[in-house]
């Protein structure tokens, strides 16, 4: 039974719990949640998780995942290395999924300590996340296994180095946002050219379930299964033209940069 604690209960925290649940693996899993007591009472009820103190936490936990908002690390890091806890702290391995934590950020507020630094998404709790990963320095072969087993328990993995962790946070970290927006948009119209809510919804969400077992499934290319739907003169070109005409591939470019370049501004602010 491995002995698994989250510090903290958001979404993340929750999306990769849940999604060790329906892995089906043996886990004691801890949370320490700062102020919503209610919350953890919800976890527990539902995924059978221990509401713990954070001295609990460190003192029970071959893995410690920190699962607080970017701002809220630079605290936790300070709290972990206080006297009152870091007597507890020998050869855990400590995992951030915290945007804008470098490596190095970790290491030198818990220095000797194994860290790695993860980025999952969303879509651990059904399974599918893809989380990168980068390795610390002082992370052995089985912090790594370690690392690899909870991430792959909830979909793929993908060890980097932590120059592409931006990339891929623009990629896979934030991307489930930019499908549920285009998603949503894809809604919208159907409802204007007059379709009910619901149906429109169903629509738009079975179409995109499809489209993701396609890509997975097939073996082939998004542009060559985008060319095996699109006739000439058809209907399909037709929606694809007004695509173009408006730089889809430059809007998407710009997006992925933007998303990219904020988590290269915020290593730097909490690079400390």
């Amino acid at each position: 039974m491995q002995e698994i604690g989250f510090i903290g209960a958001g979404n993340i925290a929750e999306a990769i719990i849940y999604g060790l649940r329906q892995a089906g693996g043996k886990y004691n899993l801890r949370v320490v949640n700062r102020s919503n007591g209610a919350r953890l009472a919800d976890l527990a009820d539902r995924y059978q998780i221990i509401p713990a103190s954070l001295a609990e936490l460190v003192q029970s936990s071959e893995v410690i995942l920190i699962a607080v908002k970017p701002k809220d690390v630079p605290g936790v890091l300070e709290t972990l290395a206080g006297p009152e806890l870091s007597s507890g702290l020998n050869d855990q391995l400590i995992i951030s999924v915290a945007a804008g934590i470098q490596i190095a950020t970790l290491e030198k507020s818990l220095p000797g300590m194994a860290v790695v630094r993860a980025m999952p998404n969303t879509s651990s709790a059904v399974l599918h996340s893809v989380t990168g990963l980068v390795r610390g320095h002082e992370a052995d072969e089985d912090h790594v296994r370690m690392a690899e087993k909870i991430f792959s328990s909830v979909g793929q993995i993908l060890w980097l180095p932590e120059s592409r962790m931006n990339a891929l946070m623009a990629l896979s970290g934030s991307g489930p946002a930019y499908f549920y927006l285009f998603t949503e948009c894809l809604v919208q119209a159907g409802v204007e050219l007059g379709l009910r809510e619901e149906d429109a919804e169903m629509l738009s969400r079975e179409t995109l379930i499809g489209v993701g077992k396609m890509m997975a499934e097939s073996g082939k290319s998004p542009g060559r299964l985008r060319q095996e739907v699109t006739s000439p003169n058809g209907t399909t070109i037709e929606a694809l033209q007004v695509f173009w005409a408006a730089n889809l591939k430059g809007i998407v470019r710009e997006a992925a940069e933007a998303c990219a370049r904020k988590g290269q501004e915020m290593e730097g602010e909490y690079s400390g």
